[in-house]
């Protein structure tokens, strides 16, 4: 029998890689390249798809400054 320490886990929503383009509004193949180069806002791999801490993205989005 396995032995309880009595933490609390606590959820955290994520979002899905269509969820975070959407919000971004950008195309989902954007998401990826911003990855692979190292740009965009940091992402779980989870099995074989991606997932975006909502706060992580709000705060990666108001990082960003226009030239």
């Amino acid at each position: 029998m396995a032995k309880r320490t009595g933490a609390a886990v606590t959820a955290v929503e994520f979002w899905t890689a269509d969820e975070t383009a959407a919000y971004l509004r950008r195309p989902k193949a954007t998401l990826y390249q911003w990855r692979y180069k190292g740009t965009g806002p940091e992402a779980v791999k989870v099995g074989r798809g991606l997932l975006y801490d909502p706060a992580k993205v709000r705060a990666w989005l108001g990082g960003q400054v226009a030239a």
